[in-house]
């Protein structure tokens, strides 16, 4: 298969405070560039799928004249976790945030390849960005509950999209979401209270609540347990293997161990490059790739 090759400039629509880079970043791209220094950094593994949910093909990605993305391809199978590894600025948070067009805020930000949700073209023009942001949610690295109460956090979705006709469906929506975030019980008498006032596991637990209660296929995540304690980023693993059998999730994560626990396949990314992808277990027991290797035993990072 010869997938057709689309390039197109993303218009900015808002700034993103801050750089793409940061000096923390820079110092372990450098670490990472001296690992893979001469190698050859072609994707080994099994990159394909039966039933893909994303068939994503030759994606590059570059910001102005720097390129964070060269020449992806691999599948992300439907209702399965698939996590994305590897040292600061590999690109895997911007390629993440390629499955629901978020690098659309990103001045200069140019995006080829294909790019295909059950078959359709996520950078089609004609494509509706917010039916798309519906069906593929987001969560990200900090929790960022809106400045509204707990019940309207989860009720704001399915408001602008017309989900609910009747205060009773939308009622209905908001306590279902919040039991399958696992909040529920925690916050059932105090809807009213707002949800910056919640505790920081908390928040990004209504956060996910608020990304399924639009009935999205998939759920994006960005690293949602880094700003989190141990106890409350166990909860959010726990909540993202009983989220696996109903929606596609994709996590970019820096825990190792975490991914190991919560996805079915990981990929690995080093310097813009699919480096390495398959079945969780084997990643990690016997990866293919020296690089994979060195990465996973704690040699660069």
């Amino acid at each position: 298969m010869n997938p057709k090759i689309v390039a197109r400039q993303i218009e900015p629509d808002e700034r993103i405070a801050g750089s793409v880079e940061s000096s923390a970043s820079d110092r372990s791209k450098s670490a990472a560039g001296d690992a893979g220094a001469g190698m050859d950094l072609s994707t080994v593994g099994t990159p394909y799928v039966d039933k893909p949910k994303f068939t994503l093909r030759n994606v590059d990605v570059f910001y102005g004249d720097k390129q964070a993305i060269r020449d992806v391809s691999l599948d992300v199978g439907e209702r399965q976790v698939t996590a994305f590894i590897g040292p600061s600025g590999c690109g895997k948070s911007t390629f993440l945030r390629c499955l629901n067009r978020m690098n659309d805020s990103i001045p200069a930000a140019r995006i080829s390849g294909q790019l295909m949700l059950d078959g359709q073209d996520i950078y089609d023009p004609k494509r509706d960005v917010v039916e798309l942001r519906a069906r593929v949610g987001m969560v990200f690295q900090k929790p960022n509950p809106f400045p509204k109460s707990i019940y309207d956090n989860v009720a704001y979705g399915p408001r602008i999209h017309g989900l609910a006709n009747r205060k009773a469906e939308l009622d209905e929506i908001v306590e279902k979401s919040l039991r399958q975030a696992g909040l529920w019980n925690e916050v059932k008498d105090r809807l009213d209270a707002t949800g910056t006032g919640l505790s920081g596991g908390q928040q990004q637990r209504l956060c996910i609540a608020r990304a399924i209660a639009v009935s999205p296929e998939v759920v994006l995540m960005d690293e949602p347990c880094s700003a989190l304690d141990p106890i409350a980023t166990a909860r959010i693993e726990e909540l993202i293997s009983e989220l696996s059998g109903t929606y596609t999730i994709v996590i970019v994560t820096h825990s190792m161990q975490q991914a190991a626990r919560v996805s079915h396949r990981t990929a690995y990314f080093h310097l813009g490059h699919l480096v390495e992808i398959g079945e969780t277990d084997g990643v990690f027991t016997s990866p293919k790739h020296e690089l994979t290797e060195s990465y996973i035993t704690g040699r660069f990072g």
